[in-house]
């Protein structure tokens, strides 16, 4: 059972306030009494002043003296005020009198002792019932009549449709109906495309007018056109601005490179055919299509003339130029062909699909599919609201505003609730990302085809958001893969790469490439030092010092240099290996006892040409293996045998 809960209630302030002291006190006027209480509610009783009252107060007003004293005055006005009961007693007794004139009229029409009503028989009226007759007659031959036109004409138009084999009107009208949102207005047929019905709030309409074809123009069409599709009974008129085709053409630019296309219901730039041909549906779709692309770019435009940036955005006619990352641009273009102007009258700077570009860029529909979607989900908005909280709270507020008040946010969560993210940025941010993945492909498959050793492979992730990715990279060498392998997972975001190594430290990179290039580089070459030591394990080489940031040598440009001393099972061996992102990687060995000792008056006992020789460099190029480790792995095994 739930806890009892203490809930404070003020009672509220039932006595108007007389006066407030100099000391704050405040003195409350006394409460009224039961009688004084009751005659106050009965002098708010409006009663309606008969016709009668009205003439007898006018006679008086007429009859008094105009020169009547203010002392008399005075006295009624106190005498009335004394009084309130006065005209509550004047009601009641006209009431009576009314009553009583309502009971002698009832007493004389009943007991027949002082009144007698007769009858009175009123006077006959000549009928003539053929009149009538005649009348109605005339009205149902008329209603007849209308009713036997009409079926004349209608056997008239169905036996020329059978007998031509044409269409039917009303069967194409009940196809239309069931797709299209039709009413009647007066003799019209008229019916509307837009997506008011789905949360737009747009405000140009889309009305379109529906009207019966020609029987002439329906012969001729179905003359022209013998092996194909019966033409439609239905004439549909669509407002002008909403005729022909209509997109909208995304375009990334880099130099004035292309990078990234996209576009906008381009399955209507296939549509060859010239608006008289086009089937009724095909028309309708195309018309809705076109009011779509106007109401996304009117928004879009209305945005970047709202939205501070830091550089500002552009919008000159029916492009909007925006500045994605510094050197790239986003262009937003809308293209409208309605027939009567040139095909070729596109926006400036933006191509169509008939244009020539790189095959990955036409058949990209990412930004497409984004572009829906961000105005699909306002229009979902709209017309979607959250339930209440209890069911008694308003509709309207979210379920994270509903919440504020019972968790104490502040003002800067409340205002952060309250931002909302417009279309424009929404899309700038998509094309950011769009554009930082597809420079993060290019750095990893160029460092795959320039490094042969070690492999690397990266893995994308396939479930991602419009705004973040995943790829994990995988640096092994072939053959090696189950002795080490270094992973390390790379998050691209809007304008900054998050980098996870396998150590666990995390890098944060800006949009540059070298910094990405650099951080792949430096993964590389502490691999191959990581490979090496672990093949020197499994060989049961002896790991004698490891330094992954040497202080001696010249200063590395990119990263660090990095070196390891290995030594042989029975210790006569040791491997140097050296590894400069600048250079490469260098290897050393030396050997023990040194043949090179010869005894002198200093060092004159066996045991000291037991230390370790001078290094020589062993040239990497001229060994036989497949790759780095396999190498040193056939150089451990030679080194490790006794002879």
């Amino acid at each position: 059972m739930a806890n009892s809960v203490n809930i404070s209630i003020e009672a509220p302030i039932e006595n108007q306030i007389q006066e407030i002291t100099y000391d704050g006190q405040e003195i409350y006027q006394a409460p009224l009494s039961m009688s004084e209480n009751l005659a106050r509610l009965a002098q708010k009783i409006d009663f309606s002043k008969t016709e009668d009252e009205f003439c007898n107060i006018k006679k008086e007003g007429e009859s008094s003296s105009d020169t009547k004293s203010d002392e008399d005055n005075k006295d009624q006005s106190y005498q009335s005020s004394l009084w309130p009961w006065d005209s509550v007693r004047n009601k009641l007794r006209s009431a009576l009198t009314e009553v009583s004139v309502l009971a002698d009229v009832l007493n004389i029409a009943k007991e027949k002792r002082y009144m007698v009503l007769d009858p009175v028989q009123p006077e006959k009226v000549e009928s003539r019932p053929m009149v009538q007759v005649y009348g109605r007659k005339k009205a149902l031959s008329a209603a007849a009549a209308v009713l036997q036109a009409g079926m004349e004409r209608l056997r008239a138009s169905e036996t020329m449709r059978m007998a031509r084999n044409m269409p039917d009107f009303h069967i194409d009208l009940l196809r239309l109906r069931q797709n299209w949102r039709l009413k009647k207005v007066s003799n019209t047929i008229i019916g509307d495309l837009s997506y008011r019905t789905a949360g737009s709030k747009f405000s140009q309409t889309g009305v379109f007018e529906v009207t019966k074809a020609p029987e002439e123009q329906i012969a001729q069409a179905m003359s022209m056109n013998t092996g194909g599709p019966p033409p439609s009974a239905l004439r549909v008129t669509v407002p002008p601005e909403l005729q022909g085709v209509a997109f909208i053409s995304v375009l990334c630019q880099k130099e004035q490179e292309e990078v990234v296309t996209a576009t906008l219901s381009a399955s209507a730039l296939s549509c060859t055919a010239g608006e008289g041909e086009l089937h009724w549906q095909q028309r309708l779709e195309a018309a809705q299509n076109v009011l779509f692309c106007k109401e996304l770019f009117a928004r879009l435009a209305a945005e970047a003339v709202q939205l501070d940036a830091s550089i500002p955005h552009m919008v000159v006619g029916n492009q909007i130029m925006a500045t994605v990352l510094p050197g790239i641009q986003l262009l937003i273009g809308l293209c409208h062909n309605n027939g009567q102007t040139n095909a070729n009258a596109n926006v400036e700077g933006v191509k169509t699909e008939g244009s020539s570009s790189s095959g990955k860029s036409d058949h990209d529909h990412v930004l497409e599919h984004s572009l829906h979607q961000l105005l699909r989900a306002v229009h979902h908005a709209n017309t979607h609201h959250p339930f209440p909280h209890p069911a008694t709270g308003p509709l309207g507020p979210s379920k994270r505003r509903c919440l504020a008040g019972p968790m104490a946010a502040d003002r800067y969560e409340l205002l952060d609730m309250s931002k909302e993210q417009s279309l424009l940025e929404q899309i700038i941010q998509q094309a950011q990302h769009f554009f930082m993945r597809r420079r993060s492909e290019y750095v990893l498959d160029t460092i795959a085809k320039e490094v042969k050793d070690p492999l690397i492979v990266s893995h994308w992730n396939a479930l991602n958001s419009p705004t973040q990715s995943c790829v994990k990279i995988n640096i092994m060498a072939h053959g090696y893969d189950a002795v080490c392998r270094t992973s390390l997972v790379v998050h691209v975001g809007e304008k900054t790469l998050k980098c996870i190594c396998r150590d666990g430290k995390v890098r944060h990179l800006s949009y540059e490439l070298q910094e990405l290039r650099d951080l792949i580089y430096c993964q590389i070459y502490q691999h191959q030092m990581t490979a090496v030591q672990a093949v020197g394990r499994c060989m049961g080489w002896q790991l004698l010092a490891s330094s992954a940031h040497l202080g001696s040598g010249p200063v590395e440009p990119l990263g660090n240099a990095s070196s390891c001393l290995l030594a042989s099972p029975n210790g006569d061996r040791m491997i140097a290996i050296r590894c400069e992102p600048s250079v490469g990687i260098q290897v050393f060995i030396a050997q023990s006892p040194r043949k090179d000792f010869f005894s002198s008056e200093l060092v004159q006992d066996k045991k000291w040409e037991n230390l370790g020789g001078a290094f020589k460099e062993i040239k990497l190029d001229k060994m036989e293996g497949k790759n780095f480790l396999n190498k040193m792995e056939l150089l451990m095994a030679c080194l490790s045998s006794p002879s």
